[in-house]
């Protein structure tokens, strides 16, 4: 999964981030919508948009770009999707950029040519690597955090995240949501655990909140429906049922029904 999916989801989720992230309060996220704005022109996309309320014309609108690999373009491709959206939306608002990168390494430098947008303070720039994350900070800082964190660290990092979702959201679908959140990171992380190793990660309470278990229950479920309805076929055999003909009474594989016929010995009937 690529991680500007990842941060999409994290501060469509909880937008309060961005505003943690660049030293602001974080309730001025309740003065914003956070989308993602295609410019028509030449098809470019953000990775985040925050666009005030229309009734607020103070606050500046944040462009936001996750970087995870190099890009030596990286601001020249920036500033030049702003300044066209500026000019296709001609808003009345101010504008800010926010560049995020995992590490200080990938940031190829702001080019001379824009060094008036670094001098008024426009551009705000995040190493995630350098992150100083707190038990102090919140659930979505320390996602963020996570998404950059050592694979020896991130679970248990990840378990006290999960303890502290269920302490600071009391509503039960945004729990929800930040959980499945959680479990996103950690499979983009992780990709190599088992079933049994994600699953250890959370606890049964947490993990029942989870897209991952809920499929995985279904499957259960299906498998469980399918291991009742194949326990009739030595019987449907014995009474002259054809493999064909129970596969279609029980409406199940013909592989499935023909396995369990071999196993019971009625070799004739498979026949």
């Amino acid at each position: 999964m690529k991680t500007d999916t990842i941060f999409y989801q994290l501060f469509q989720t909880l937008p309060n981030i961005l505003f943690e992230l660049i030293g602001k309060p974080a309730t001025e996220a309740e003065n914003y919508q956070f989308t993602s704005v295609e410019i028509k022109e030449l098809a470019f996309r953000f990775d985040g948009l925050f666009l005030p309320k229309s009734d607020i014309t103070e606050q500046p609108i944040y462009f936001l770009e996750v970087q995870f690999q190099p890009k030596t373009d990286f601001y020249w491709k920036l500033f030049a999707e702003i300044f066209v959206y500026l000019n296709q939306y001609q808003p009345n608002n101010d504008f800010h950029a926010v560049a995020i990168f995992a590490k200080r390494s990938l940031d190829p430098g702001v080019p001379i040519q824009y060094r008036g947008l670094l001098m008024s303070q426009q551009v705000t720039i995040i190493y995630l690597d350098e992150l100083e994350v707190t038990n102090d900070n919140s659930v979505g800082l320390g996602m963020v955090k996570l998404v950059v964190e050592k694979e020896e660290t991130a679970i248990d990092h990840s378990q006290q995240l999960m303890a502290k979702s269920r302490q600071q959201f009391t509503d039960v679908a945004q729990r929800e949501k930040v959980l499945q959140l959680l479990e996103t990171i950690l499979v983009y992380k992780f990709n190599n655990l088992t079933r049994q190793e994600i699953e250890a990660m959370f606890t049964f309470e947490d993990l029942k909140q989870t897209r991952y278990f809920r499929e995985v229950a279904e499957e259960e479920r299906t498998k469980g429906r399918l291991e009742g309805r194949l326990e009739s076929v030595p019987l449907l055999l014995e009474l002259g049922l054809t493999v064909e003909e129970i596969a279609t009474r029980l409406d199940v594989d013909i592989e499935a029904v023909r396995k369990v016929a071999e196993k019971s010995g009625d070799q004739n009937s498979v026949e």
